[in-house]
């Protein structure tokens, strides 16, 4: 698996993509938007974020990825916050990350993350904050293995921290 920011040579993958989760009605976290994408504003919009240029209110910088398979098939989103307010320390936290339905339970959520938790020791993030609804047990899963402590329950919301700095 890579995981890396898209391109405009993903395009076309990374549509189908987004679409398998429009047509399944599966959650997307770790992305941003749903339908009618218009994939270079996406792009651009997903340098600027990285910035902290033109975002939303409420949202902090954050860096878009993708994974990619062997053959440059789009496996999933994952959205990596650079820093947390307070929304984000209650739900949502550094991390979000989706696979696409039809590759879920293969594995992929849990690679995805531990490649997204390099990235974040990459941007001097020493503790990672990745949140789960109580009744997600493959997240629970995914986050537990890579090492994620169960801090407490806020709303419904597991919140877990990875020390990256013990690695």
């Amino acid at each position: 698996m890579e995981l890396r920011r898209p391109t405009l040579v993903d395009q076309v993958t990374i549509l189908e993509m987004i679409e398998e989760f429009c047509q399944s009605n599966s959650s997307t976290d770790g992305f941003l938007g749903r339908e009618n994408v218009v994939y270079e504003e996406w792009l651009e919009a997903n340098t600027n974020a990285e910035m902290g240029l033109g975002l939303p209110e409420g949202f902090v910088p954050f860096i878009q990825y993708v994974s990619f398979d062997e053959n440059g098939r789009a496996l999933g989103f994952l959205n990596l916050r650079l820093r947390l307010n307070d929304k984000l320390l209650q739900h949502g936290g550094h991390i979000g990350y989706c696979i696409r339905p039809s590759e879920c339970g293969k594995g992929y959520a849990k690679e995805q993350l531990r490649l997204g938790l390099i990235e974040a020791r990459s941007k001097a993030i020493s503790r990672v904050l990745l949140t789960c609804h109580v009744d997600n047990e493959a997240s629970r899963r995914t986050i537990l293995s890579q090492g994620g402590q169960l801090e407490n329950q806020v709303d419904g919301t597991e919140r877990y921290w990875i020390d990256l700095e013990r690695e």
